[in-house]
């Protein structure tokens, strides 16, 4: 475990900013080529997650491990977005949907679903909880270097 957390500490810089750049290229891939109209919710994990791949490139660029402190509250909200949207889906929460989405595109609509529970919210709360994790384990350990 500690060899685990020393690896990640190393190269969490760059852990994140592949799991950032594969969840932007994923949600382009959806709107341009698959030519799926973003609802609400979407745009906002997009406006958190967007970000986070320019930041994370800035810090390799500059080897910055003091952006966590930067990426971390970006991964949270990310993830509380994509988690509500995930609910919306999955549970009857969509018949009392606090959000106003548009009537073409709902937040509940499902476009796409693996194995019966993987969703677009799925992925997109998947890789800011890991991008968070990984700011998290670079926070937390790097001082003890």
């Amino acid at each position: 475990m500690k060899n685990l957390i020393s690896y990640i500490r190393n190269y969490a810089l760059y852990i994140g900013f592949i799991q950032a750049w594969i969840a932007v290229l994923g949600s382009l891939y959806f709107s341009e080529i698959k030519h799926w109209t973003p609802c609400v919710l979407c745009w906002y994990q997009r406006i958190f997650m967007f970000p986070i791949a320019i930041i994370l490139a800035v810090a390799i660029i500059r080897k910055d491990k003091n952006v966590a402190y930067y990426v971390l509250p970006l991964s949270i909200l990310g993830a509380l977005v994509g988690f509500y949207q995930y609910l919306l889906q999955m549970t009857a929460l969509k018949q009392i949907n606090l959000i106003s989405c548009s009537s073409l595109e709902p937040c509940s609509a499902i476009q796409v679903i693996y194995i019966g529970f993987i969703t677009i919210p799925f992925l997109s709360m998947s890789a800011f909880i890991i991008i968070g994790l990984i700011m998290l384990i670079l926070v937390k350990y790097s001082a003890k270097k």
